[in-house]
């Protein structure tokens, strides 16, 4: 059952509810030891640091940023934010010098929380160039601090204004106070076609987007959901949110290289993640089916098969499954799926919404056969994620996005291009009129820039309009289907379409160097040749 309360009050509220029992799962920096931590240790945590920051001086609607990768300390910081109405400006890790000081400059930031000591570094030496910051507070407790620092703290010592809590009267007073038209976040996009925005996410947009994916999907209580992307991600952000609000426990991936081992190592029943993961994961069981035995490998074959004609061609149209074929795939699964599941680390598999990029349906279809409920889904981080998704055990077509959630308007505009509206949808930039005017037309429709069509009340995207490439003869290609189809190929680890403007359609791309050591650069040579050459989606205008 989902608690349906103000964000500043969620992690108390649940606390009241589940009391000891266990929420966050967790590794210290450096440490190779999962720890756990209850529900009423989280919420304690939460009212320390919205004391710590009342005793700092932080005013409701100040702005503090956290620059670091998921660790335990970035929830604290985040719910404790909300607790005294401070809006917390989420840095992913691997920000560059220049992106942290445009963007703490930008939304005016007085504390910035860090990680590692990477991080540290980095915010040490744009320190002198912003104004507007105070402290830098430090996760980690081995970073070494400059002997030229007087600003800086660790989070320990952070913690201790919180201690007793002595300013809770007025923690109380501001809890009260705090409203769905208040900002919680500013979201800062990635910035690769200009200067980054920061996309302002309220309280309205996080309570709407809770209530409409609650009833889309179906994570309860029960599950043990591992956080892939990093918070700073508004598809993980918003998914870790609904996972707390309906009591799920948390297990905390710091390190996303380590996600495999992770997994193995905690056996989660959910995660979101993006095609990419996905890709890599079908890679990784072709090349175990090409390196086993002839029997093995005809085995796995035919429970792919089984798995496949089960999954998609019957319960993903709606079909019943007819006694043959569900007999042959109950034994299957549980004698050779369940065992590439048990690969991967998901024993006890419930729901994995998937979105973030376009989903191959090769990949959709392989994820489906070997027995994972994949949702696919689209959305923007203007949207506070999800526009659209499949709904868990109702048909669906491999290749769609998905139908659009409950409470949000979805039009199809000029240039087939997706329009939203709705109190999910960002009220606009910050401090970006300009981008504004240009983002919202004259009915409040928000305008995505994806271009899209509806089929029986699915959504399919087509393409990112401003990505499409016109080559010199006057065809347009859709770069990101291209790259989808090499993706799946082993031997490519990374890849670029270049075609706009030239005659003919290109592709750079980064070598996977662990399969091409293999010794079969020759059938990465052919494989690439023939996939590029195969028929190039392309449309014309």
């Amino acid at each position: 059952m989902q608690t349906k309360c103000h964000l500043s009050a969620l992690i108390h509220e649940q606390a009241k509810k589940y009391g000891a029992r266990p929420v966050l799962t967790f590794r210290n920096f450096g440490s190779l030891k999962w720890k756990t931590v209850s529900w009423n240790q989280f919420s304690m945590r939460v009212r320390q640091v919205s004391n710590a920051l009342v005793n700092l001086g932080i005013k409701p609607q100040e702005h503090i940023a956290v620059f670091s990768q998921n660790t335990i300390q970035y929830l604290y910081t985040d719910f404790g934010a909300y607790g005294v109405r401070v809006v917390s400006v989420p840095f992913y890790a691997t920000s560059s010098e220049e992106q942290i000081q445009y963007m703490i400059r930008d939304a005016g930031v007085r504390l910035l929380f860090v990680g590692e000591q990477e991080q540290y570094d980095k915010a040490h030496r744009v320190f002198p160039l912003c104004p507007t910051l105070e402290r830098i507070i430090i996760y980690d407790p081995s970073v070494r601090i400059s002997t030229h620092d007087p600003h800086a703290l660790y989070f320990e010592d952070f913690l201790k204004l919180g201690e007793g809590f002595p300013r809770q009267p007025e923690v109380d007073r501001l809890m009260a106070e705090a409203n769905d038209d208040d900002v919680c976040n500013i979201l800062y996009t990635s910035g690769t076609t200009g200067e980054s925005k920061g996309v302002i996410l309220t309280y309205r947009m996080y309570r709407a987007a809770m209530e409409a994916n609650g009833e889309r999907v179906p994570v309860t209580e029960k599950d043990r959901v591992i956080n892939f992307l990093p918070f700073t991600h508004v598809f993980e952000r918003g998914w870790a949110y609904l996972s707390l609000t309906v009591g799920a426990q948390l297990i905390i991936n710091t390190y996303p290289k380590e996600i495999q081992d992770s997994m193995r190592e905690t056996h989660p029943t959910s995660m979101s993640a993006v095609p990419r993961f996905w890709e890599k994961v079908y890679i990784a069981v072709k090349q175990r089916m090409e390196s086993s035995g002839p029997v093995q490998r005809k085995l796995l074959q035919h429970a792919l098969a089984v798995g496949k004609k089960r999954n998609i061609s019957y319960l993903s149209k709606g079909k019943r499954v007819p006694i043959g074929v569900e007999m042959e795939y109950q034994m299957l699964n549980r004698t050779v799926l369940s065992l590439v599941r048990k690969q991967i680390g998901l024993e006890n598999p419930h729901i994995f919404p998937t979105a973030g990029a376009y989903v191959s349906p090769e990949v959709e279809e392989f994820v489906h056969s070997i027995g994972l409920d994949m949702l696919v889904g689209y959305g923007l981080t203007e949207s506070l994620a999800t526009v659209s998704c499949d709904r868990r055990g109702k048909p669906y077509t491999v290749g769609s996005v998905g139908y659009p959630i409950e409470g949000l308007q979805v039009k199809i505009g000029k240039n087939n291009e997706v329009l939203l509206k709705g109190d999910t949808v960002t009220p606009g930039y910050f401090h970006r009129e300009d981008a504004n005017a240009t983002a919202f037309d004259a009915d409040g429709f928000f305008h995505t820039g994806d271009s899209g069509y509806f089929q029986d009340g699915e959504l399919f995207l087509k393409e990112r309009i401003k990505d499409l490439f016109k080559t010199s003869n006057g065809k347009y290609v859709a770069p990101q289907m291209v790259e989808a189809m090499l993706l799946v190929d082993k031997f490519v680890d990374q890849v670029a379409v270049i075609a706009d403007q030239r005659k003919f359609v290109s592709a750079s791309s980064c070598p996977s160097f662990a399969s091409w050591k293999s010794g079969r650069k020759t059938a990465a040579l052919i494989s690439l040749r023939a996939k590029t050459f195969a028929g190039i989606p392309v449309c014309r205008k």
